[in-house]
């Protein structure tokens, strides 16, 4: 968010946001299948929540323009490589593991992305 603006839905008012749905469209078009593939985390601090979720991201930060925590994308990202692909990861999945909950990260959730279980040793 540009300081002395205060209109959060102008996407002009936001330093970097719309550069970020520039380029969840464009990943967008390479993923045919919406959510089949392609799993995608948008944005930054203070970024356009709605406008990255509007453009196909899964989960984004920021709804309200705040400071995230730069560990809270790594959490997600985890947990939906590591859950088995006939789940649906969402985040109420993730909120007690995130440090500002949905304040920080909201979406709409995507499938796991693991085809078979891994063992550990």
């Amino acid at each position: 968010m540009i300081k002395r603006n205060m209109g959060y839905y102008d996407i002009y008012n936001y330093r970097n946001s719309r550069h970020f749905v520039e380029t969840v469209k464009e990943a967008r078009r390479y993923d045919a299948d919406f959510n089949k593939n392609t799993v995608i985390f948008a944005g930054a601090c203070q970024s356009y929540f709605e406008a990255l979720i509007s453009a196909g991201a899964n989960f984004a930060s920021s709804p309200a323009r705040i400071l995230i925590d730069f560990l809270d994308p790594l959490v997600i990202a985890e947990k939906v490589a590591f859950t088995e692909n006939t789940k649906y990861v969402t985040i109420d999945d993730l909120v007690s593991d995130l440090r500002d909950g949905k304040r920080g990260v909201d979406g709409i959730g995507a499938n796991g992305k693991m085809s078979s279980p891994v063992t550990f040793l």
